[in-house]
């Protein structure tokens, strides 16, 4: 990257690389009670159809995010980084493809990320849409950039300005997010910490800003791996324990929490996401780029019947998929994100909000367990476990030969194709930039054990038959 493109990130974007180091240690289960049965998921709520091509030209272009940096500021510092990827006309081929310059409530023109920053990522080096970015690094604690944006919009159109009264409430939010959404581990994201963050500052009712918070966010910071999007229409529960339950244009447009002034801006948000969603329902996942023995992936798929479908689903012509919360006690993999979506603070809110009290109704179920994904395109979407714990399949499939701690480089390319991941390098310890380290809070590669019994023949079969999907 040039260093303008990297100036330009950390000042266009309020969700993107401004975090630190946390070395806090997991906290002890049983501090806590949890329930033991698991809520079933039931039907999504019917929603109408949408104009997929209307949804993605939302998604590039509009204002889903509510709130930004004036432009013309930002053409001052930065000038022009041309978009190379979505090749978009006027103001918006101005900016990098995970930007968007847009009018905002109060006619300001204003530029501020999409879902991009964390729906789409390079892979062999081409940006996949749809694709959760690992590459992502929120392990900085960047807070006082944050504030460096602020006194800049203030200082330079002043404080009676319509640009600085449009954005301060911005400003107040991009200050509440800059220390929950650090993560101690590079690739992980901080989606469920950045709702909190904002959720925390706004009325219930109307969802305006409010200056007393409604609640404190409990612990240190957990991140997760970006599932991708082009499973969302097979799940009738959204996050990685299917808390999100209801209409799922609700769910999916949690970012605009970030800048949107209130309910009624927010209600035209959630209209264009039926769009959005239909288009979600048109992306494909990546076909794996090299030779496949099919022999012995219809091997590998019989197996996977026998030993996976049961969780995963099936695929091919006849698909299906269980939409299956696997119980903590079954699943065994790190249970910190589990146990902390139950506690928080952010489910009691939402389901007495204007999100899940006005039609279309969405509300929070969490359970003690994680939901089984899909798995169409589950070659291309490495780290692996909801925590991004695991660098590859067939380490997933393996506990035994699971890294401590594992450095990869950084690379879209340095992809292995055999194992189906990153490829990495063992640590003794944590060092490197993209190095994750297994020991941290809410980051442990346990559990997910159901490969270990696999012979390594019938291991092999099943990684190739995964390469199909």
């Amino acid at each position: 990257m040039t260093g303008r493109y990297i100036i330009g990130i950390i000042f266009l974007l309020a969700i993107t690389f401004f975090q630190a180091c946390s070395s806090l240690k997991e906290a002890k289960q049983t501090d806590y009670s949890y329930p033991t049965g698991i809520p079933r998921l039931m039907e999504p709520s019917a929603m109408p159809s949408g104009d997929p091509e209307a949804g993605f030209d939302y998604l590039i272009y509009g204002g889903h995010v509510g709130n930004g940096v004036p432009y013309k500021l930002n053409q001052r510092f930065f000038g022009e980084i041309e978009d190379t990827v979505l090749r978009r006309e006027g103001k918006n081929g101005q900016v990098p493809f995970f930007t968007n310059v847009f009018t905002n409530e109060d006619g300001i023109e204003v530029v501020s990320g999409n879902c991009f920053v964390c729906h789409a990522t390079e892979l062999n080096g081409k940006i996949v849409l749809g694709l959760g970015n690992s590459f992502g690094n929120y392990t900085r604690n960047d807070s006082w950039k944050f504030r460096l944006l602020n006194t800049m919009v203030r200082l330079s159109y002043g404080k009676n300005s319509a640009e600085w009264k449009s954005y301060e409430e911005q400003g107040k939010w991009y200050n509440a997010i800059g220390k929950p959404i650090v993560m101690n581990n590079p690739g992980t994201n901080p989606a469920f910490r950045l709702e909190e963050a904002t959720i925390a500052y706004r009325h219930r009712t109307d969802l305006s800003y409010k200056a007393d918070p409604n609640f404190m966010l409990a612990g240190p910071s957990m991140g997760t791996d970006v599932p991708p999007l082009w499973n969302v229409h097979k799940k009738h529960g959204l996050y990685y324990s299917g808390a999100g339950r209801g209409d799922f244009t609700k769910l999916l447009m949690q970012v605009t929490l970030l800048g949107v002034p209130d309910s009624s801006v927010a209600r035209t948000v959630q209209q264009h996401f039926y769009d959005v969603f239909a288009w979600m329902r048109t992306i494909e996942p990546p076909a794996y780029p090299k030779p496949i023995n099919h022999s012995l992936a219809q091997k590998g798929q019989l197996l996977f019947a026998d030993h996976c479908a049961k969780c995963h689903g099936t695929y091919g012509e006849r698909e299906t998929y269980p939409n299956k919360i696997i119980p903590m006690a079954e699943i065994g993999t790190d249970s910190v994100y589990a146990a902390y979506s139950i506690r928080s603070e952010l489910t009691a809110w939402y389901n007495d909000s204007w999100l899940s009290q006005s039609s279309p109704q969405a509300k929070l179920v969490p359970a003690y367990g994680y939901i089984a994904p899909p798995l169409d395109g589950i070659w291309a979407s490495s780290p692996y476990l909801h925590n991004g714990s695991v660098p590859t399949i067939a380490d997933l499939l393996d506990s035994q030969h699971r890294p401590t701690y594992w450095a990869r480089s950084g690379k879209s390319d340095d992809y292995d194709y055999q194992k189906l991941g990153w490829k990495y390098q063992v640590r003794k310890h944590k060092r490197g930039k993209y190095t994750f380290d297994t020991t941290q809070h809410g980051a442990a590669n346990h559990g997910h054990t159901f490969g270990d019994d696999f012979r390594q023949e019938e291991r092999l079969a099943v990684i190739e038959y995964l390469k199909t999907l």
